[in-house]
């Protein structure tokens, strides 16, 4: 991990009026060196290298996304999707490009259950029918051609070196490997990248990838299209469905990258932009703010302060079960769960010290509802462009399953996807209707890209880490509220609730024994976490020093850079 701090260009230069016009209308700032903090060191360089050759920070995360796809490709890659959330600072400009996997066409809201109506195990995790349509590709090739300085074939060179040169395994990666191991050698062609005749490769081993270096150069020379029609997509339907799995060539002529409009918020003067439905992260992020707005966390002894704080995380947690899906299909009631007035009946409900069992709020009434292995990174360029992107291919190398002959492993983000009443996913959350299984539809995420933004400094920041990454960046803005810098946020010890399980799961040495001891006096069931979790990237600027300052979370082998 690594972290710096350097001094930026004034824009003093501008008129006092039009100064304020693009500091209150357009936040913009001009920072004369870059930031990009991603969950791995070549990532990281690839980003820096196109910012060198002339690329904004649109162009940095092309190839910080296909970097991140060759090098971390237990936790995204092409065979996924991601919400990539953008600000363009020469007119002040912001949008969150939505590149989530959809369901395929012949998808149906039992597909995963047996004759008598139960989940079948393992069904909607490993192989092909457990994948959704990806979005990267389509996400790379709008991100190059609307908003990037570069041809989208330059940006991904460093992605193709990397796959047909090698990089080294490091110790993460082996764990995941591990872990996954048996689901990756049902997949011959996994197997064969990942494994060592069937077995775990030592620490350090090379991990080359023809055939990724073949489909990257592929996606150069045909601005994208190649994916998604033609050939190489009829290679892909054809492979899924020799495997088991039910993607039409149909199903890839139709995936649609969108653009969505951002959710927005306000924690007292910190001004909040985040990730859009199908992300719950933005909606989700703003309810807990709004609660929290009205206690004095300031004040608070750190057993109550971390009280309240999951007494928000629980609320708003059983909203996301119960109201929020993929806005294209289903209405969802966003102005309201997003309203200061609605947080105020949410916090009036919270007993000052004493928890309240998830089974006393309002039951959700219908079935489940998300990643671990996902990565996130953030990029500031020279201009003030920014990006915050969270991607993921949902558990440690997705299905497991990769199309022979593509390199591209599959997503397993039909879990994501609510399958029976009652009945929780792979990360422990649970669902309502409107995240019901449905043709076309993109299951409901949390990834949570984030801009923060007050008066004296831009955050960008995002982790990953499934269910547990909203409560992460809302312990990120808080740790900012209270003083925090880059580094101090991607290190803070974390904790987490979501209303079902109705628990506080915690880093070690989150707490002190006294104040767990007092939580759970309060009635709160405490668990310490087995290990560590989350990676979060983040970058900030300081409008008022004119320094930018990057931090990788210490818990991974990330690299944070300004130059």
């Amino acid at each position: 991990m690594k972290s710096t701090a350097i001094k930026t260009r004034s824009i003093t230069k501008y008129s006092i009026s039009i100064f304020l016009f693009f500091l209150l209308s357009f936040s913009y700032a001009n920072a004369h060196q870059a930031g990009v903090a991603t969950a791995h060191p070549l990532a990281t360089e690839a980003a820096h290298q196109i910012l060198r050759q002339g690329g904004n920070a649109f162009d940095a995360a092309v190839a910080a996304t296909a970097a991140l796809a060759v090098v971390e490709p237990a936790s995204s890659g092409l065979g996924g999707g991601g919400f990539w959330l953008l600000h363009r600072a020469e007119d002040g400009f912001e949008t969150m490009l939505d590149g989530r996997e959809m369901a395929p066409s012949k998808a149906h809201r039992d597909m995963y259950l047996d004759k008598k109506g139960n989940v079948i195990l393992g069904l909607s995790i490993n192989g092909p029918l457990s994948a959704g349509i990806p979005g990267v590709p389509a996400a790379l090739a709008h991100l190059a051609a609307n908003y990037g300085n570069l041809e989208l074939a330059k940006s991904l060179i460093p992605a193709i070196r990397y796959a047909r040169e090698g990089f080294a395994v490091d110790s993460h990666m082996l764990d995941l490997i591990k872990f996954r191991q048996q689901a990756l050698l049902a997949s011959p062609a996994a197997a064969k990248i990942f494994l060592i005749d069937g077995k775990v490769p030592p620490l350090g081993h090379e991990i080359i990838q023809s055939d990724l270096a073949n489909t990257l150069q592929m996606i150069a020379d045909t601005n994208g299209k190649g994916f998604y029609q033609g050939e190489f997509a009829n290679t892909l339907a054809s492979g899924v469905q020799s495997a088991g799995g039910i993607w039409q060539a149909e199903d890839l002529i139709n995936y649609k990258l969108i653009e969505r409009e951002p959710t927005r918020g306000e924690y007292h003067d910190l001004r909040i932009t985040s990730a859009a439905l199908p992300s719950s992260g933005g909606v989700t992020l703003v309810t807990m703010l709004n609660i929290l707005e009205g206690f004095d966390l300031d004040n608070a002894s750190p057993a109550q302060r971390a009280h309240l704080i999951v007494e928000a995380m629980r609320r708003a947690y059983r909203d996301r079960a119960q109201y929020l899906g993929d806005t294209d299909f289903v209405k969802v009631p966003i102005e309201r769960l997003t309203n200061k007035f609605y947080a105020s009946g949410l916090r009036s409900s919270i007993h000052p010290n004493k928890a309240t069992p998830s089974s006393l709020l309002p039951t959700v009434v219908s079935n489940t509802g998300t990643g671990t292995d996902t990565t996130h990174f953030s990029i500031l360029d020279g201009d003030g462009n920014r990006v915050a992107a969270t991607l993921s291919i949902n558990y440690p190398f997705g299905s497991a399953f990769m199309v022979p002959g593509t390199g591209i492993l599959l997503n397993d983000e039909m879990d994501d996807f609510s399958a029976k009443p009652g009945i929780t996913n792979v990360y422990g959350l649970t669902g309502a209707e409107a995240n019901a299984i449905e043709p076309g539809k993109r299951p409901l995420s949390s990834m949570s890209p984030t801009f923060i933004e007050d008066d004296r400094n831009i955050i960008i920041l995002g982790t990953p880490g499934g269910s547990r990454i909203i409560t992460m960046v809302l312990l990120g803005i808080l740790e900012y509220a209270d003083g925090g810098y880059a580094d101090s946020i991607a290190k803070l010890g974390r904790y987490h609730h979501q209303y079902i399980p109705d628990k506080i799961i915690y880093e070690r040495d989150t707490f002190s024994a006294e104040d767990i001891n007092q939580l759970k006096k309060w009635g709160h069931t405490v668990e310490q976490h087995s290990g560590t979790y989350g990676n979060m990237q983040v970058v900030i600027v300081d409008k008022i020093t004119e320094t930018v300052s990057a931090s990788s979370d210490p818990r991974k082998g990330g690299e944070a850079s300004v130059k």
